[in-house]
Parts: C-alpha cells; sequence; structure tokens
C-alpha cells in the first residue's frame, strides 16, 4: 500500500487497517528522511535500527493506544532520552537523564519519535536562519526562510516526514513557521501543556506548540500532552473557557493593517475575513494599537532580561559559541535592572486592564500570522528588522496568556502561502478548534507540500470519559420546555452551531409541547438550522433516546464545520402537509415570531 504525501494520523490509521505495520511505515520514513533535499531539518535523527527498535516495541503493545505507531518529530530544545540536546549550540549540548514531561506522554500513547529538529539557536528567532545547521527553506520555495524558531519541526512535518512536530512559541514560534509551510500551529495557553524538560527560552512565557496538517489532528496530540505538572512551576490547571457558537471576530482595521508591503498576504487576509463572515460569523474591526504595544515588551521591554537568564551562565562563558544575532539579542539584557522588570510588568498589566473592554465587543482575534515573509538573503542582510516584521501579531500573545491557532489560508500569485491566527481567551483552546478547522478547510489549501490533501473538520471538545454527544433542535433547546431532560441528569451543553447546508426545519401539527421535525435533503442548499449540543452521561443518554416519540429519532447529523454528530431527525412521512419553518434558520426565531 502506498501512503500519500502526507503522513497524516488519518492515513496511518487507515493504513494500519488495511494491513501496514508500524515497522512498514518506519522504512517510509527513514526512505523519505533519506531522500530529502533540505539537509538542514534535522540536528540529529534517530538512527534507523533505533527507529525500528521502536516500531517493534510499540508492535508488541496494545494497538488501541491514540498514537499507535504515529511518528512524529521533536524540535531540539526538548529533551527526548537517548538523543543530545543542543538548542542549535553545539557548545551547550548535553545527554538527557529523561524524556520531558510532555515527550513521555506521548510515547506512551504509542508515538515513534524520528528525530530531533534544528531550531533558530536557544529558540531566539521567527525566520529559522540562526543556526550552526543551516536554515531549513519553506517547501513551496527553497529561496525563503521557512520561519522559526521552530524551522524543522515544521518542514519536517510538511515534507511529509511524519504526521506531527513539536516546536515551541514564545513569540510566535509555533505560530509563523505554519504559515511559511501551509500547517496548522496549535500554540496552547500558558500552562496547558508541562515544560519540564524544556530549554527555556522565556520560561514565564513559553509555550509547547503542535505542528499538523488539520486543526483536529494537532488538538488530538495536543490533548494526549498536556495536564497539570507539579514538576513545572508555571504549570496551570485548565478550566475550559467557551466561545459561543456565532463567533464575534476582531479584525484589523485602519492604520493597523501593516504588511510592509506585501500584497499577497493582505490579499489573502482579506479572503479569510470574507470566509468568516461565510461561516456565519460577524467581523468587528478593532483598535490593534494597545495589543501591539504589549507586543514590543517582549524584546524591547525586560523580558528580553529571561532569555539571558535561561542560559547565564553558559553565555557567561561561552558567548563566542553563540549565533551573532542571537548574542547581540541576549547581550542586550545585560545592564536591566529590577526596576525595570517590575516597571514592565506594571504596564503590561495596565494594557491588559486597558483591553479588557475591548474583549466585550468580540469573542476571539483573527490576525495575519505573518504580515509578510522573505528570502533567506533578505533576511541575513537584516535579520533584526525582518525578523520583527513577522513578529507584529503574534508577540503579544503569550505575554497576555491566550490560546491561539494558526490556520493556512491559501496561496499567492507568488505560490507562497499565508495564513491566520484565531486568538481567544486563556483555557479556550478546545473551544477555537470547530471554527478553526472550518476556517482551514473553506481555504481549501490542502496540509503542508500537498495543496490537494483533504482536510478532516475539527472535533467538538472534549467530554468526559463515558459521555455521549446529541445535537437537539427543538423543545430541548436551552430555556425550552424539555430542556429539563438534558439539565436534570447532568447534561453539558457543548456548543450552538448550525447543521450543514441540506436540512429543512417544520413545525410538527398536534405536538404537546409544540416540536420541529428536522429533514435531511441533501439536494437544499440552505444556510444550516440551529442547533444545540449537548453531552450526556452514556446511561442517561440511553434513558434520554429511549423516551423519544414517533416520528423523531436519533440520526447522523452534520454540522457546519462538518463534524458528524447524534441529534434529532424527523420522518419524512410526519412532515407532509407540515408548515416548512426553514426559513426561520432555528425554532427559537420560529417560536419568537409566532404571535
Amino acid at each position: 500500500m502506498m501512503l500519500p504525501p502526507m503522513l497524516t494520523i488519518a492515513a496511518l490509521r487507515a493504513a494500519y487497517g488495511a494491513g501496514l505495520t508500524p515497522l512498514d511505515v518506519v522504512e517510509e520514513v527513514i526512505r523519505r528522511r533519506d531522500a530529502l533535499v533540505d539537509r538542514a531539518v534535522f540536528i540529529t535523527e534517530t538512527p534507523a535500527e533505533k527507529l525500528r527498535a521502536a516500531a517493534r516495541a510499540v508492535m508488541a503493545g496494545p494497538p488501541d493506544l491514540p498514537l499507535w505507531g504515529i511518528p512524529f518529530a521533536v524540535k531540539d530544545n526538548i529533551d527526548v532520552k537517548g538523543l543530545p540536546t543542543t538548542a542549535a549550540c553545539p557548545a551547550f549540548a548535553y545527554d538527557p537523564a529523561a524524556n520531558a514531561t510532555l515527550i513521555a506522554r506521548l510515547l506512551a500513547a504509542g508515538a515513534i519519535v524520528i528525530g530531533k529538529t534544528n531550531l533558530d539557536q536557544f529558540a531566539t528567532g521567527l525566520n529559522g536562519t540562526r543556526s550552526p545547521h543551516g536554515a531549513p527553506r519553506s517547501v513551496f520555495n527553497a529561496d525563503y526562510v521557512s520561519g522559526g524558531s521552530s524551522s524543522g519541526s515544521a518542514v519536517a512535518v510538511a515534507s511529509g516526514l511524519c504526521s506531527f512536530a513539536l516546536g515551541t512559541d514564545t513569540a510566535g514560534s509555533g505560530r509563523v513557521p505554519a504559515m511559511f509551510n501551509n500547517l496548522v500551529g496549535i500554540k496552547p495557553t500558558p500552562g496547558l501543556v508541562p515544560n519540564t524538560g524544556v530549554v527555556p527560552a522565556c520560561r514565564s512565557v513559553d509555550v509547547v506548540t503542535v505542528f499538523a496538517g488539520s486543526v483536529a489532528e494537532g488538538v488530538a496530540v495536543r490533548r494526549v500532552m498536556e495536564g497539570y505538572d507539579a514538576a513545572d512551576p508555571f504549570s496551570r490547571q485548565a478550566t475550559p473557557a467557551a466561545l459561543p457558537s456565532r463567533l464575534r471576530i476582531g479584525v484589523l482595521a485602519g492604520a493597523e493593517r501593516e504588511f510592509f508591503g506585501n500584497a499577497e498576504v493582505e490579499a489573502l487576509y482579506d479572503a479569510a475575513i470574507e470566509r468568516a463572515l461565510s461561516l456565519g460569523a460577524t467581523v468587528v474591526p478593532f483598535d490593534y494599537a494597545p495589543f501591539r504595544e504589549a507586543a514590543a515588551l517582549l524584546y524591547d521591554g525586560p523580558w528580553v532580561a529571561e532569555r539571558l537568564a535561561a542560559v547565564e551562565a553558559f553565555y557567561a562563558s561561552n558567548a563566542a559559541d553563540f549565533d551573532p544575532t542571537v548574542r547581540k539579542i541576549i547581550a542586550g539584557a545585560q545592564g536591566r535592572t529590577a526596576v525595570e522588570a517590575f516597571n514592565g510588568l506594571y504596564r503590561l498589566n495596565a494594557i491588559k486592564q486597558q483591553v479588557a473592554p475591548v474583549w466585550n465587543t468580540f469573542d476571539l482575534l483573527m490576525l495575519p500570522t505573518s504580515p509578510t515573509t522573505c528570502t533567506v538573503a533578505d533576511m541575513l542582510a537584516d535579520p533584526i528588522v525582518r525578523n520583527s516584521q513577522f513578529g507584529r501579531y503574534t508577540n503579544f500573545v503569550n505575554l497576555m496568556g491566550l490560546a491561539a491557532i494558526a490556520v493556512p489560508g491559501g496561496f499567492g500569485p507568488s505560490g507562497l502561502p499565508a495564513g491566520v491566527t484565531l486568538i481567544g481567551p486563556g483555557f479556550s483552546d478546545d473551544a477555537l478548534a470547530p471554527f478553526a478547522g472550518g476556517m482551514h478547510a473553506a481555504a481549501a489549501c490542502g496540509m503542508g507540500k500537498d495543496r490537494a490533501a483533504e482536510v478532516p473538520p475539527a472535533a467538538l471538545p472534549k467530554l468526559p470519559e463515558g459521555w455521549l454527544p446529541i445535537a437537539v433542535v427543538g423543545a430541548h433547546l436551552t430555556g425550552m420546555p424539555l430542556n429539563h431532560e438534558l439539565t436534570g441528569p447532568g447534561g453539558v451543553k457543548l456548543a450552538e452551531t448550525t447543521t450543514a447546508p441540506g436540512y429543512r426545519l417544520y413545525a410538527l401539527p398536534g405536538t404537546v409541547p409544540p416540536k420541529p421535525g428536522l429533514i435531511h435533503d441533501p439536494a437544499f442548499q440552505g444556510s444550516g438550522i440551529t442547533v444545540e449540543v449537548w453531552a450526556l452521561p452514556a446511561a442517561a443518554f440511553g434513558a434520554f433516546v429511549a423516551r423519544i416519540p414517533a416520528p423523531l429519532g436519533i440520526g447522523k447529523l452534520t454540522l457546519a464545520d462538518g463534524t458528524a454528530v447524534s441529534g434529532f431527525l424527523c420522518e419524512a412521512h410526519a412532515v407532509q402537509g407540515a408548515e416548512e419553518i426553514t426559513s426561520f434558520g432555528g425554532w427559537r426565531a420560529y417560536r419568537a415570531a409566532k404571535p
């Protein structure tokens, strides 16, 4: 069986179902890795025999593990036992005594490490050229930068060498390379994924990220990695934040729309705004200026001192071993005072207070992941200015404790990709996923180097073990007469959304309390019917379904983002002669319009 260009988790699961083994996949990974033209992607490859041994070990274990036989790459500032950690500085290299906490979790889930990837040295940069191991290149044009600092990780996934890869993100390093290589970049809320075993850049705001072909697969990997770790002083217990289904999205306006002359990226940003509108969102222009001021604090303010704190002893003895640009940035931290640090913290919190009311006008932000790109030659000619352009819309996110997902947004006439990042409140990580997945799918630009690849839909928010989702359309909606049948057994509302086109709604005559009937009509191209998705424990779900009277029943509904979920449908004969109310868009709107 021939594997597709992108080794997605879905493709590998299908291959395993058809008889391939993890050993077969590893052999293909070795073949592709050896054939890779861009030799700057890896710093240390997992030796072929060690890869084969890892595959055999996985095959000896249970095949129902969530990442069974899934190959992945690791940015070389994250500890993997048996492979050196270098942070792209050979003089700094050490052999870790243990796996980073998140690596241990991924390995326990059945994943296989294929190697340690290149990065901007000590994760200082957004461009991918600051490494003695060379500069990985965009998979679409070798003259152009790959983005950084997680350069090799992005290129490894986009080249089809592995299913996902880990990066880190302080200023945008898990998002900018995603844009430049047509990938999804999952940037968790700071503290959601533990940093134990990660070489710090700015310890208080560092985040481990996931590069993947789709939102659904990136989120699935993040869920394996996440969870409180007492060994990490910045680890936090997550309290998931919800988002409404009818999203209000903040977009750039006026003088804050800065693309540094890159008309292609600006046009693709405008196209993304139109795409968001087509998916049912409302766009809200907002003033980015205070967010930009917060972003400037990361490099122009005292937070640069954290970069020195991370490597202070090594820098004191080995300054000559640093990349010249990295050395210049870290040297800029010398002489910073505690007074400056506190004043910077005060200013950041003042900005947070300033923008807090603005968050009442929208639910999330949609910004260009990077306003522009450039060639390797141009970056090397002006490394500080060019790099700072890449971070214009990324640097503030971790400082403000926010969640983000970068998604592809299509290609310009040059053949280079662009993308947008959806940014939500802290711990809205799961809530961001469905819309992010819908945006990626609607862009129809594939994933990585495979521009024709089909993008799977994002999953609904994570459910407690043993719970089942159900979509309701009428009398069980919030505030309606039968909603107590969901809330009584402890049901939880997951989302309000709409069906995909292809559904009609009718008012069923003679029902008490009044109920609608939802019919699937694939030939009908409406705008979707409002539904709520709830979750119930398995036993309560069974009891709930057993009480549903004919002609209603439970079948599979397709939601606006492509997700399939169990939900209410009606037998077709029951709507003969009934009033069609599809034009109201949902049962609540219809009932509100009744005299």
